[in-house]
């Protein structure tokens, strides 16, 4: 992997590259028969969570003080793009990334103090975030999962769709409305965010169901029937958690998009070696132009994709309002790792569609960013309305 892997290394600090080697060095034990195995029989890959955990990558982003690495979220974009770029996936524990910035930013004290250090330990897994509903999809103000409070608990009723490593997870971030919509001055105002015990919760009113899927991503539907939870599990004021989930979701989408920038990276990679090695006619394929020229321009593609990534992930820790950099990293990340895949299976041919590849599966797994977390729609009417100023369109 010399030629992608020192894409980006030749402008990094010492610090970042160490976090590659390292990365790159936890990924060597995880080959693609481990990953062929797993997907095979759509299960968990605990142990590469395990490793991850560990090694303390997936406590990167909390403070040293809780027992984490404190690093900043462009070096945890860092950490998810070296997963990627190494052939595996992780989409099996991102999720304890980006969830943890809202606990960080808006968790009270006591919330920190009981959960972080734990989680950072790997005595409990932060996996699950409660949001998407099956009437609802990304119009998160419409969701009708309601959490009423009943002195010093909430009892919760609903239902939510796509709540990925639900099975695996001990702790769930959950949103659910707590005033209803007709009882609130603004449309934004009535969410509030809970940090539900899942231990406690699943067989005393929440349920999970496993949806199968094209690709191995652990989804659920989770099914809420008069859980109760204490009080203490709302995170932050009630009814602002509209607000909470926003600040959020940007770090989701630089996250999920520095993946998408190692799964281009390992595409390309791919295709470069197979295309030099290959020879048909009496000549390596790579020499026809037909081959070069896709693979240089999925290459160009990345690269400019990842100068938006870094430059969100900056914005985001100087502490400003990423929200245009952060979608517009996602929308042309999640779009090169496409066509970078694309261009890979055409390169590969007949053997890109053959599992010991590790093609088809990648293939598989890259084309679930151009949907989610967020649809590259949605993406271009926020940046229509809300960047370039053009009228509402939904």
């Amino acid at each position: 992997m010399d030629i992608v892997k020192g894409l980006s290394m030749h402008r990094e600090s010492d610090e970042l590259a160490e976090i590659r080697r390292a990365v790159r060095s936890l990924c060597e034990a995880f080959p693609g028969e481990y990953w062929r195995a797993k997907d095979s029989v759509r299960e968990y890959p605990a142990e590469f969570v395990d490793a991850l955990t560990k090694a303390g990558f997936l406590a990167a982003l909390i403070p040293t003080e809780y027992g984490g690495s404190g690093l900043s979220l462009d070096e945890a974009a860092v950490i998810m793009e070296e997963i990627q770029a190494s052939g595996c996936n992780g989409g099996a524990a991102h999720a304890q990334m980006y969830i943890m910035n809202t606990i960080l930013r808006y968790g009270s004290d006591e919330q920190k103090s009981d959960y972080l250090p734990k989680i950072a330990s790997g005595d409990l897994r932060l996996q699950a975030f409660g949001v998407s509903e099956p009437t609802s999809g990304t119009d998160t103000l419409s969701l009708k999962t309601r959490a009423v409070r009943n002195g010093d608990e909430y009892i919760i009723n609903g239902q939510k769709i796509w709540t990925s490593r639900a099975e695996h997870s001990d702790l769930m971030l959950l949103l659910a409305r707590t005033t209803p919509r007709d009882q609130v001055e603004k449309k934004t105002e009535g969410l509030s965010m809970f940090l539900v015990d899942m231990q406690q919760a699943v067989g005393n009113g929440m349920e999970i169901k496993p949806i199968r899927t094209m690709m191995n991503h652990s989804s659920c539907e989770v099914f809420f029937d008069d859980l109760r939870i204490p009080a203490s599990a709302l995170v932050g004021e009630e009814g602002k958690g509209f607000r909470y989930i926003l600040s959020g979701m940007n770090a989701e989408r630089i996250l999920i998009a520095a993946e998408c920038i190692g799964d281009a990276k390992w595409f390309i990679d791919q295709a470069k070696t197979y295309a030099s090695d290959r020879t048909v006619f009496a000549r390596p394929i790579g020499q026809n132009q037909g081959i070069q020229f896709p693979i240089a321009r999925c290459y160009s593609q990345m690269r400019a994709a990842e100068l938006m990534v870094h430059h969100a992930a900056a914005v985001y820790d100087e502490g400003g309002n990423p929200g245009e950099e952060a979608n517009m990293a996602k929308l042309l990340a999640s779009e090169a790792s496409w066509a970078a895949a694309d261009m890979c299976v055409q390169t590969f041919g007949g053997f890109g569609f053959a599992e010991e590849y590790d093609v088809e599966r990648k293939f598989r797994e890259a084309r679930l960013y151009t949907v989610a977390p967020i649809s590259t729609n949605l993406i271009l009417s926020y940046l229509a309305e809300h960047v370039l100023g053009l009228p509402r369109s939904y």
